[in-house]
């Protein structure tokens, strides 16, 4: 298996975080390799986070090179379309939809990039929902990534009872059964396109 490499974007308070912890320790369980890192020193509930896994038989390096994205993970789509610059005509774009407007946005200094974000989307691979509100139906917000994650295993040599224990083993005991709910919804709901 060549490495694959996974960006994360998103915004402080967001759960990126242990979203990367899970990816790393379900790569770890399947045999693999894995190294990784986040950005969250700086972000405050609501700045700029962003983590980086790349997964492999021998991975040397938690940084990918430019235009190497295999998989743009988007808790937030600006803070997607800020790693633009990371990915390639076959990276498959996962994004959550739900807008959380950066500070100079809320101010009214700049406009928040809709128009951008939507040719973002039309000219890659795309699997983009409100997965905050898909979350929601299961009765937890907070699962939104864990949506993601289901619809990203479909892209990755991991079976999906790795990613289920995985899960349990991370979230709250009580959250259980809404994250099992919320990865079958991602994963069963956004088929691969090619």
């Amino acid at each position: 298996m060549e490495t694959i490499n996974i960006m994360l974007g998103g915004v402080g308070g967001q759960g990126l975080v242990l979203t990367t912890d899970v990816i790393c320790k379900a790569a770890l369980k399947a045999g693999y390799n894995v190294k990784s890192n986040d950005v969250i020193g700086l972000a405050q509930r609501g700045g700029m986070v962003w983590g980086s896994v790349r997964i492999g038989k021998e991975v040397h390096s938690p940084n990918i090179p430019v235009g190497k994205t295999d998989i743009l993970l988007g808790l937030e789509p600006l803070e997607a379309q800020r790693w633009e610059h990371l990915i390639n005509k076959d990276t498959k774009l996962i994004v959550n939809t739900r807008e959380i407007h950066p500070t100079p946005s809320l101010l009214e200094k700049k406009e928040y990039p809709k128009d951008e974000i939507a040719d973002l989307f039309e000219r890659y691979e795309s699997y983009i929902s409100n997965f905050s509100a898909d979350a929601k139906k299961f009765g937890n917000i907070k699962a939104a990534n864990t949506v993601l994650l289901g619809v990203m295993a479909q892209f990755l040599p991991i079976s999906t009872d790795i990613w289920k224990e995985t899960l349990r083993e991370n979230v709250p005991e009580k959250a259980i059964e809404v994250n099992m709910k919320a990865f079958d919804y991602g994963y069963e709901n956004f088929k691969p396109k090619s």
